[in-house]
């Protein structure tokens, strides 16, 4: 894509991802401009190499964080630029060459013609899928389901989703969490209980071996001790949130609207 959007950016935080990243960008900057990566403290020598791609490209921004903050908070760094810079909808994809550059387009199509709406991928597993992740996240997902009544997340863990850059923004400011592996999942609780309805596309999602380049960083004890204090948490909130959330589903009120 050559013209640059003027609403819509792809975000794309970066940790370590080696080589992989590079692809990427490129896929991605073949579908969409603008494209901004944020390196969240990278050690692997991809700042710089970015950093010269984005001297040759001006639909291409580096921002290059010193020091690993996390996922989410590598995301809330752009998330915050972007919004400086006007931009009111921001796609977030993986780095590591899991998620489908050529469906970026019918993405960023579905939040243009519904602006209101946060746009989720919902993943279509091949069988490069790890089994114990697969059941993982079912887990996770029946959870949300609870924590937003129903609201309709298809999956609470695919972080190939479009989130409208206000809302997202003001709820991270007023809390201290989402700022590492739980924020894909407590971003969509937390915009749910906001109003923001969820619309859902299918999108399929590799895991890549390690000698096609795939790089994982994900910690099956660490991030899933992470997951069970976040949802623990969000329980706790929903519990006091259920009578408003109840009289919004009776209603049909955001985000249970058509």
């Amino acid at each position: 894509m050559t013209t640059p959007s003027r609403t819509h950016v792809l975000l794309i935080p970066s940790y370590n991802t080696g080589p992989k990243v590079y692809e990427t960008v490129a896929a991605a900057r073949a579908q969409w401009n603008p494209v901004w990566v944020v390196t969240d403290g990278s050690t692997d020598g991809t700042p710089a190499g970015l950093q010269a791609m984005a001297a040759q490209d001006p639909g291409l921004v580096v921002i290059a964080l010193p020091a690993n903050v996390g996922k989410g908070a590598a995301l809330l760094h752009g998330l915050e630029r972007a919004q400086a810079a006007g931009f009111t909808h921001a796609l977030t994809m993986d780095s590591d060459g899991q998620h489908p550059a050529a469906l970026i387009p019918a993405f960023m199509q579905a939040s243009l013609a519904r602006p209101e709406t946060m746009v989720l991928g919902r993943p279509v597993f091949d069988a490069s899928a790890p089994l114990l992740r697969v059941r993982g996240r079912r887990v996770s997902n029946w959870w949300t389901n609870l924590e937003t009544l129903g609201a309709g997340i298809a999956d609470s863990l695919y972080g190939f989703r479009v989130y409208p850059i206000a809302e997202l923004v003001a709820l991270m400011r007023r809390q201290p969490w989402m700022r590492r592996f739980d924020f894909d999942t407590e971003a969509v609780v937390r915009l749910a209980w906001r109003g923001v309805k969820p619309v859902n596309l299918d999108a399929p999602v590799k895991y890549l071996t390690a000698e096609e380049g795939g790089v994982s960083h994900f910690r099956y004890g660490r991030d899933n001790a992470l997951l069970s204090w976040m949802h623990f948490r969000l329980m706790l909130e929903f519990v006091l949130r259920l009578p408003l959330l109840a009289w919004r589903r009776a209603t049909r009120r955001p985000p249970f609207q058509a």
